[in-house]
């Protein structure tokens, strides 16, 4: 998907991480098998438990999007909300989340990187385009696994305490741009939803792209993997 914003020429490509640099869907298959073992290792009422928190995580999380405003830092509160939920220690919520949300799925995330990425973000530098990452979640960890610690010039999470706020917010985006040292309209976002990343995008005043192989009649225009992607580029030079 193409957001249009005025045209200026193109300065600067930020990525998405989650299901845009990697396939997801795999991933989760991965993790969901993972996870079905819990009750022979860990025992059914400890299983039942950490899947109900990682549950409850992924869903407050994305109640958590649209706040405006809170007196707790992001990087908190999101544990918090689900501690109060569910009744357990928020302790206990961190460690279910660091250990299977951002430790395990490490192993697996380079079997599954995007084919075509690194064709791509070589063509970028040859380019001399900035490159920087902007995810929801932590990213330095997971872009070492993918071998591409070294690749961007900014990296960003939205619990960075200069940004606290979840896309479609659009000061993560913004936060990137000034790193980058360009101005939004001289970005272009790639990422793989279109009501958070390419609207964050839309509100941060930068064109997207929505990596997806289905398009939708939304007036947008839908680009399956980044050969597609890198016309869209051409078109922005």
């Amino acid at each position: 998907m193409v957001t249009r914003i005025p045209d200026r020429p193109l300065r600067a490509i930020l990525f998405d991480l989650d299901g845009t640099l990697y396939e997801q869907p795999p991933l989760r298959w991965r993790m969901l098998r993972e996870l079905a073992w819990t009750p022979l290792t860990h025992g059914p009422r400890a299983a039942h438990r950490l899947a109900s928190i990682l549950k409850s995580f992924r869903r407050q999380r994305e109640g958590l999007r649209e706040i405006e405003a809170a007196d707790t830092p992001l990087v908190h509160l999101q544990y918090q909300v689900v501690a109060d939920e569910l009744g357990v220690d928020v302790n206990e919520v961190l460690r279910v989340v660091e250990d299977w949300m951002f430790s395990r799925p490490l192993r697996h995330l380079r079997a599954h990187r995007r084919a075509g990425l690194g064709a791509f973000l070589r063509e970028a530098r040859q380019r001399a385009l900035g490159l920087g990452v902007f995810s929801d979640y932590p990213v330095e960890r997971k872009l070492e696994a993918l071998g591409l610690q070294e690749t961007f010039d900014c990296q960003v999470d939205a619990t960075d305490p200069s940004v606290d706020a979840f896309k479609p917010d659009p000061r993560g985006f913004l936060v990137c741009a000034e790193r980058l040292n360009v101005e939004p309209e001289e970005v272009l976002y790639v990422g793989d939803r279109a009501d958070v990343d390419a609207e964050g995008a839309r509100r941060a005043g930068m064109r997207s792209v929505v990596l997806n192989a289905t398009p939708c009649d939304d007036g947008n225009q839908y680009a399956a993997g980044f050969r597609e992607v890198w016309r869209v580029v051409e078109a922005c030079l």
